[in-house]
């Protein structure tokens, strides 16, 4: 079966999701992305760029699969004379309904409303996590009823019908290359792989490895990750402060990469924004112990025993977890294997046979 994967937006973790399913899928998958640059522009123009080029592919595909980021009644409208019956399903790494801005900008609905036409258009809507699918079908009824007339809310239903949960597949073998050491590093390594952007809140992370400073509590701590501000001050801050404990910071290349996961002990988020958690996925199958936020979508990646020693409600719970597990360390790493083992489900070996099969559902259509 041939699949014509869009990717107006297609960096970062959207670019890693988009070449992992080209590579692992049965089927065969062409795809047709755009530079990750000017998101506002990517999602109004982006889908008359991907018809002109959908117009050079010398073989008619079977079904489309396109991300959030795509117009997809834009596209479908531009490529009805040769694409007219080819079934199309929409993947939401996330949406601009419920994303949050930051301090001080105002929500556009237009993004939103695309977002929501693009759902319409589809013949299945997948969405990477459970919080993601009930967060957006929770909002949207507000943001329909805020339009004078004709509001569409009775097709809600109708939409939330043919949705459903399909999770990122992450190439965790990859990570196997590089193996953890027998034995622990002294001191304990605590991680940060996140965006050094606002809704991953680094400054909870960085109240929280202040606290245990003061409580005398023996750390390293790793800050990796890349930032798209000019300047990201609170890491700059958080460097000065905890001085020789900093034995990284910025950006790594995979390989680097891959060797720093596999050196910590325990992988922190404090985000108030997650719809499912590549970076963190990562740090587990590489063997850390998570501490993570009792909501959004992470309740989802740690099973449901664990969620004790694993989630926080507050930043009084966040620092306790930290201290725990590295004052505990055999304890931590037991249970870190565990959580290897459970993350695994993720890796494209286990995901990609999911996505093949409903591939394969939307191109032979309702029954």
């Amino acid at each position: 079966m041939k699949i014509l994967l869009l990717v107006p937006y297609c960096g970062g973790s959207h670019r890693a999701w988009a070449e992992g399913y080209k590579i692992h899928s049965k089927h065969d998958v062409s795809l047709l992305a755009l530079p990750a640059r000017f998101w506002k522009w990517r999602m109004q123009g982006g889908a008359v760029t991907l018809a002109e080029e959908a117009r050079q592919l010398a073989v008619r595909p079977d079904m489309i699969l396109a991300t959030d980021m795509v117009n997809l009644p834009v596209f479908l409208a531009l490529t009805r004379d040769f694409l007219a019956d080819v079934p199309a399903a929409l993947y939401c790494h996330e949406n601009q309904l419920t994303y949050p801005f930051p301090p001080g900008e105002k929500r556009d609905l237009t993004y939103g409303m695309i977002n929501w036409l693009s759902m319409l258009a589809a013949d299945r809507v997948f969405f990477n996590s459970c919080y993601h699918l009930d967060d957006w079908f929770g909002a949207l009824p507000n943001m329909l009823k805020h339009f004078p007339d004709y509001s569409h809310t009775h097709r809600v239903e109708e939409v939330r019908a043919r949705a459903s949960v399909l999770p990122v597949g992450c190439d965790l073998a990859g990570f196997d290359k590089v193996a953890r050491a027998s034995e622990p590093e002294v001191p304990p390594v605590i991680l940060w792989n996140q965006r050094w952007e606002y809704d991953k809140d680094p400054e909870g992370f960085f109240c929280a490895l202040y606290a245990l400073a003061e409580l005398r509590v023996e750390f390293r701590v790793v800050l990796a990750g890349k930032s798209h501000r000019l300047a990201a001050p609170e890491f700059e801050t958080a460097r000065r402060r905890l001085g020789s404990r900093v034995i990284h910071f910025g950006y790594a290349d995979r390989g680097e990469y891959s060797e720093l996961l596999h050196r910590s002990d325990i992988v922190v988020s404090t985000a108030i924004h997650e719809f499912f958690g590549v970076a963190v996925v990562e740090a587990i199958y590489a063997g850390c112990l998570p501490v993570l936020p009792n909501r959004l979508s992470y309740p989802e990646l740690i099973p449901k025993r664990h969620h004790g020693l694993c989630l926080y409600e507050s930043s009084e719970g966040l620092v306790e977890r930290i201290q725990w597990a590295l004052e505990h360390r055999e304890r931590a790493r037991l249970l870190a294997d565990e959580l290897r083992r459970a993350v695994g489900r993720f890796d494209w070996g286990e995901v990609a046979p999911l996505y093949d099969r409903l591939a394969t559902e939307v191109a032979r259509g309702p029954r």
